[in-house]
Order: structure tokens, then sequence, then C-alpha cells
């Protein structure tokens, strides 16, 4: 079983998948030549050409426009946003058009794109280039988003996206494209979209995370213990639909629940669960619900942009206020 990244992982999806299926197109900006400014694409220009690995112009909304118009005709298209922070002027497609048209042809046309968006910080970029937009997808009904944390997880969220009939938003963290390797398959598998992954079972506390911010409690988890608190980590993977059974059922048990994420505090996914929680199940509630979270502003640039994101004393202190209460 290979040792591979998340890149490589991606990388192998889209491969084996593009070999079973032949309708499947890849379309964004460098993706082919370059393979990519991560070069997740890297060789399959040259294994399948330049008719099913297209190198776009740099203009976001055309690459889901024509993204949507494959895929009535019968395409399978994976489009590339090149970076979290361009998907904006392609959100009129995807809100207007993309999660719409089944409902608008009542029935008789789907959307099946995947979209794969590089997402969220940790890498010191530029200005748009560290972004979390996943609110505005989680947002809209008929669309889909996904977000793995791991590459074996990004593998089989992958090919289950690339096999849906419906347009999904696919989020790879930037950060973990090349973090440590991990036991891939070689063979096909797919990973369920709408159920989350219990990372670390515990009995005291409840966190719940996605992308990059799962590391972030893994450690966080390991501080705490040294002071006998004993935390369950929740992944979420998929973000819409949520799988709000697994949530419930583990802050049932813990009476406790902290919710950790990049995007900004104000109507991020985390305040959706922590209503959940409050509407469902507040009576097993020990103490409120607690959210870790980027803020209110825009990503700051490089010099500061560790201030702005969630860290492990941020997560401990959050933990240890709701121990507490």
């Amino acid at each position: 079983m290979p040792l591979l990244n998340m890149s490589q992982s991606i990388n192998m999806a889209l491969r084996q998948e593009m070999e079973k299926n032949e309708k499947i197109v890849l379309l964004g900006e460098d993706i082919g030549k370059d393979g990519g400014v991560f070069r997740v694409t890297e060789g399959l220009m040259e294994k399948f050409g330049s008719e099913r690995v297209i190198d776009s112009p740099l203009a976001e909304s055309a690459i889901v426009g024509v993204s949507i118009g494959m895929s009535i005709r019968g395409l399978k298209p994976i489009a590339e946003i090149q970076f979290d922070g361009f998907i904006y002027p392609a959100l009129d497609q995807l809100i207007s058009h993309a999660a719409k048209l089944r409902n608008r042809s009542r029935g008789r046309f789907a959307c099946p794109i995947v979209v794969r968006v590089p997402c969220s910080g940790g890498i010191h970029a530029p200005e748009h280039h560290s972004e979390s937009p996943e609110t505005y997808i989680v947002h809209t009904p008929g669309l889909k988003a996904v977000m793995p944390s791991t590459p074996y997880d990004a593998k089989g969220l992958l090919t289950s996206a690339m096999r849906e009939k419906d347009p999904i938003i696919f989020f790879e963290p930037k950060k973990l494209y090349r973090a440590p390797k991990m036991e891939v398959p070689e063979k096909d598998y797919e990973i369920p979209i709408g159920k989350a992954n219990i990372v670390k079972e515990g009995s005291d506390l409840t966190i719940i995370s996605w992308g990059t911010m799962v590391r972030v409690c893994e450690e966080t988890a390991e501080m705490l213990k040294n002071k006998n608190i004993d935390a369950e980590i929740i992944d979420l993977r998929s973000l819409s639909p949520m799988d709000t059974e697994t949530i419930l059922k583990s802050v049932n048990k813990t009476g406790r629940a902290v919710i950790v994420h990049e995007a900004p505090h104000t109507l991020g996914l985390g305040a959706e669960i922590a209503a959940t929680i409050s509407e469902a199940d507040i009576l097993s509630l020990k103490a409120p619900v607690k959210r870790v979270t980027g803020f209110d502003i825009p990503m700051p640039l490089a010099k500061h942009e560790n201030l702005y994101l969630p860290n492990v004393d941020r997560v401990r202190k959050a933990a240890e206020e709701v121990m507490k209460f």
C-alpha cells in the first residue's frame, strides 16, 4: 500500500476514475501542462490528452458555467478553482444555476459537476489566497460540500464525489497538500458523503472540526490528557449534508462541545452546529457550546496569519472553560 500525501491521493483518485469513466473532463487554470499550482493534476494531460485535461482562461465564472453546460450534455466535468478567494465570481453560476438546475427542470436535468477548491490558510499566501468560503456553499440548497483532512479521506471522498449526480464543491486544505504521508489503498474505494469520522473517542468533551483544524484538535487532545480531560474528536468531512446523528450522539455522551473552524465567527458553520445541538439535545449539555474560529476580519497577510488562525492554545482554553463550567 503506497504512502501518499493529499496531493498525490487526489491525483490518484482523478486518474483512476478517468480511466473508468471516459466522460470525465478536467478543466481549470494551468491544470494541464503545469499540473496546477499545487501539482495536483500533474501528469494527467500527458496520460489523457488535452481534450480531457483542459487549460482554461483566467475566468472562474466561465470555468463553472462551461462545466454546467458540459454536464447537461452528458459529460462529467471536474473543475478547479485555483485558489479559494477566486471562487466568488463563480458563485453566480453555482448558486443561480448549478444548485437549481434539477429543481428548475423538475428533474429532467441534473448537474453532476465537481468543483475542486484549494482552501484555507497556513501557507502564508497573498491576499485572496487563504480564505474559507464554505459557508456560502453550505447555505445554498442544491450544493453539497466536503473537506477532507487526510490523504485517505481525500481519495475516498473525491471518488464518491465523482460518482454523484449533483454538484459538489470539494474543498482541499492547502496546508495539508504536502502534510505527512499515510497509507492510501491503490484499490478503488469510496467514503460516503454525509458521514462524519470519529477521529478519537473520548468521554468528557466533544470537539468538532474539519479540514486543517482537525490536526490542531488532535494536538489539543494530547495536551488535555495531561489534565485528565478525555476529548472525543469528530471530523465532519462532509459539511453539507452534515452528519448530525454522529454529532448529537457524541454530545449526548460527553455533555460538552467545542467547535473549531478557520472561517470567520459570524454565521460560520460552527453557529449552525451549535444551534443544532441546542435545539435537539440541550438537556444533555453540562455547559454552553463553545466556538473557536477565525475572526470577523479579512484573512491577514503572512506576517499576522498565525494570529488569526485557531491554534492549540485557543482550543485548549475553550475546552478547559467548558470543563470548568
